[in-house]
């Protein structure tokens, strides 16, 4: 008997595990697939822009001849710092030496030895006239009392006209010579000598940073070469390309945090001052403009930064994934997810706020504590229709690229 009475016990405890089993998938009808969801939670968010770009000088100077000639010293190298004022190159230029001597040399002619001879002749003159006039007084006295001609005394006169023209005339050459024109003229040719030999000694103009040298000593160089380039003192700026999908989200202003490649334990701050006007049609981009403030000394011409611009900020948001969001678009605030209530999937429309690779803040639409489905996961042909039992699986929210502060950044590239 106690074979029939095991037996009967076997039975019994499959039957329990069949309906057990046939219970359990019956409840699982009843609830619906388990499918893969989020729990929509309220927090701080921040929507970043992050790029990569260079260091650029606000602007280049570029330093130039004016004059043709030979190169006898480079005073300056790549990265040095000059000062206006600074000699930068200087060139040979004899001819120009040449003008300046002999500028020079007319000016002290002029003062050493025309100037003295003027005024001798003009004293010359003036004793002339002097002595013309006297005679002619003694003349007119003879010719009243008739011991002269008229003839006599009209010659007289003429001699003291032909000696006062003689007195003005070296009045004037003296005028001309002391302080007047012709020293005036004399002093314009020797500045203007002295100008262009001055061309032939290449200074800086502008405070700044040597980046470019195209010249050596023996060289020749002639009017337009470009000798060197300088990059002038300014605050510093961070050029990027931004693709022009995030135009939009950028504006003058907003702050960013940058990292240099070659001194990555070293962030410092930067502000948006320039974003340009129009797109590069052949790569979709537009370049947008950082000031480094505080200006950091470690950072170089050309070096390649990593920009993260702060383009929005929410205290308290309720942020999704990407994923749960249907029908989301660029450009465009409207969408939709399937959310679960009392078990049932309902699709109902959302409006965005700030929005990002992962993750998209929501402003209307829903509410802390709602579940929504991963209908990215999904796909298409899989998603439930409205009414459709369903269980959510939780998984939590995707990492957006790291949290600072206790928020979750929302990140462009």
């Amino acid at each position: 008997m106690a074979q029939p009475t095991s037996r009967r016990k076997w039975l019994l405890t499959g039957a329990v595990v069949a309906v057990a089993l046939l219970a359990a998938w019956v409840i699982a009808a009843a609830r619906g697939p388990a499918l893969a969801g989020y729990h929509v939670t309220a927090g701080p968010i921040v929507q970043n822009v992050v790029a990569t770009g260079r260091i650029a000088a606000p602007s280049r100077v570029q330093v130039g001849a004016e004059i043709s000639g030979l190169v006898l010293e480079r005073r300056v190298m790549d990265g040095d710092r000059v000062a206006p004022g600074d000699v930068l190159v200087v060139l040979r230029a004899r001819d120009l030496e040449a003008r300046r001597d002999e500028a020079r040399s007319a000016l002290a002619a002029l003062r050493e030895a025309d100037r003295p001879d003027a005024r001798a002749r003009l004293r010359r003159a003036r004793a002339e006239l002097a002595q013309a006039e006297r005679d002619l007084v003694r003349r007119r006295e003879l010719g009243e009392r008739q011991l002269v001609s008229r003839e006599s005394v009209e010659q007289a006169a003429q001699a003291v006209v032909a000696a006062r023209a003689a007195a003005d005339q070296a009045a004037v050459a003296l005028q001309a010579l002391d302080g007047g024109a012709r020293e005036a003229q004399a002093r314009e040719r020797l500045a203007a000598a002295e100008a262009d030999l001055a061309r032939a000694v290449i200074r800086a103009t502008v405070a700044g940073t040597v980046l470019v040298r195209n010249v050596e000593p023996g060289d020749t160089v002639r009017p337009g070469d470009v000798l060197l380039e300088i990059a002038r003192d300014a605050p510093g700026e961070v050029l990027l390309a931004l693709d022009e999908k995030n135009l939009e989200r950028l504006e003058a202003g907003q702050p960013a945090t940058c990292i240099a490649d070659a001194f990555p334990g070293r962030p410092f701050d930067a502000t948006v001052f320039h974003v340009a006007p129009s797109v590069d049609p052949t790569r979709g981009t537009v370049d947008v403009r950082l000031r480094i403030d505080p200006p950091v000394d470690f950072v170089r011409q050309d070096m390649t930064v990593t920009a993260t611009i702060l383009t929005g900020r929410s205290a308290r948001a309720l942020a999704v994934p990407n994923d749960a969001l249907l029908g989301a678009t660029p450009g465009s605030d409207e969408a939709g997810v399937l959310r679960v209530r009392d078990g049932r999937v309902r699709r109902v429309p959302v409006r965005l706020g700030l929005r990002g690779l992962a993750m998209s803040e929501v402003v209307d639409g829903l509410a802390e504590g709602d579940k929504v489905l991963a209908a990215g996961a999904l796909g298409p042909d899989a998603l439930p229709e409205d009414g459709d039992r369903v269980r959510i699986e939780g998984q939590p929210l995707p990492d957006a690229g790291g949290a600072t502060r206790g928020e979750l950044p929302v990140r462009f590239n």
